[in-house]
């Protein structure tokens, strides 16, 4: 459910909400172009491709927990991860995603594993 923008008292977590809503907006995954959902933390990177016309989950990987590879939301981790990402799109037969980088500033280990993915096929 959406949260009110207004309720959000943290002015850095209203600014980030409010980008996310409005990158939601725009992007939508299809199954022959899933939306690739990018979740980074100040100390973990998390990373599930979204099939939204069925509103499944085909895969995730991430920097913690069961699919872990890398360790920590580093760019070097994001480069390992972004190559995982894209061997388990190339076994799906993906061939490009919508990128969806979740509120986050494009920069830095968003932008690191962008071009990760880029680099192994994918487009993004």
């Amino acid at each position: 459910m959406r949260k009110k923008l207004g309720k959000i008292k943290n002015a850095s977590k209203a600014k980030q909400y409010r980008r996310k809503l409005s990158i939601r907006n725009k992007v939508e995954g299809s199954t022959e172009r899933p939306r690739l959902c990018a979740t980074k933390t100040n100390k973990n990177l998390f990373v599930q491709v979204v099939d939204d016309s069925v509103s499944k989950t085909l895969f995730s990987v991430s920097t913690f927990g069961k699919n872990k590879v890398g360790k920590g939301a580093t760019i070097e981790s994001a480069k390992v991860v972004g190559q995982k990402v894209s061997e388990l799109c190339k076994n799906a037969k993906i061939e490009s995603v919508v990128f969806d980088r979740n509120g986050n500033v494009y920069t830095g280990v968003l932008k690191s594993l962008a071009d990760s993915i880029r680099e192994n096929g994918i487009t993004i």
